[in-house]
């Protein structure tokens, strides 16, 4: 999530909020049954799971959850340098990447509290309630690195409440606010590498430099555009401001235009 959507979000609007919300949460219940009813068919092992001695269920759906939150924050951060660096012009178009932008942020948000919520159940790590939504207060696994993915979720909630109060706090405050999309999402993927278990997998180390390196690229190429605008502004102004002719005052205390020969 990035500044420079303002003509774009303007069209915004609370219903559409809750509907996207609305098939978030459906979506997310979706999953849930999925992975409760239709996994186990297929994997033996993940129906033991639920029923054994041990049950590690919970662990397995707040495993998946998270990488899938984690991907659909790249996409919202990737969709929205796309549209500040003008790249949305050629795809998929401005309004389009908007309604991406928005809604795969608004989605991941939800898959990252339940990734955090879910371990309520799990028998490993014993987390209360009130562990889960207190940044640091997890002691039994990581508690700094934990800690830094709970700011990163309340930072990710504080840019997605943004959208839908953008004209009561103003442009340039939901622009600052938006800023902080970049510290989120360090945030977020420090705390995956470190406290993911499938860091190691040569699959999840390929989608964390996917993800850092193309959002590096977009963010390089976007302030190579803002620094060329800049630029090219300057030197327009610099050629208008040449062109306009000079004035001299004449005996009578008149401009007169001072033309060359």
């Amino acid at each position: 999530m990035n500044p420079g959507q303002s003509e774009i979000s303007d069209n915004l609007t609370p219903v559409a909020g809750v509907t996207t919300l609305l098939l978030g949460v459906l979506a997310i219940i979706a999953g849930v049954l999925l992975a409760t009813y239709v996994l186990p068919l297929w994997l033996p092992g993940f129906a033991s799971s639920i029923t054994g001695e041990s049950p590690k269920v919970y662990w397995y759906l707040s495993r998946g959850s998270a990488i899938v939150a984690f991907i659909l924050l790249w996409a919202s951060m990737a969709m929205g340098l796309i549209i500040t660096n003008k790249l949305a012009r050629l795809w998929p178009g401005g309004p389009v990447a908007f309604e991406l932008h928005q809604s795969t942020s608004l989605l991941g948000l939800g898959l990252a509290l339940f990734h955090a919520t879910i371990l309520i159940g799990d028998d490993y790590i014993h987390l209360a309630l009130w562990r889960v939504f207190t940044p640091f207060a997890s002691q039994s696994y990581l508690p700094f690195w934990v800690g830094l993915g709970q700011i990163g979720v309340y930072l990710w909630g504080l840019l997605v409440g943004s959208f839908y109060v953008r004209k009561r706090i103003g442009t340039r405050t939901w622009r600052w606010i938006h800023f902080s999309s970049f510290m989120m999402f360090a945030l977020v993927m420090a705390h995956g590498i470190v406290s993911g278990t499938d860091t190691k997998s040569l699959w999840a180390s390929l989608m964390y430099w996917l993800a850092g390196g193309s959002l590096l690229f977009l963010l390089y190429y976007r302030i190579l555009v803002t620094v060329g605008m800049g630029r090219a502004k300057q030197k327009a102004t610099k050629q208008a401001t040449s062109a306009k002719p000079a004035t001299v005052t004449g005996s009578s205390g008149s401009p007169v235009a001072q033309t060359g020969d």
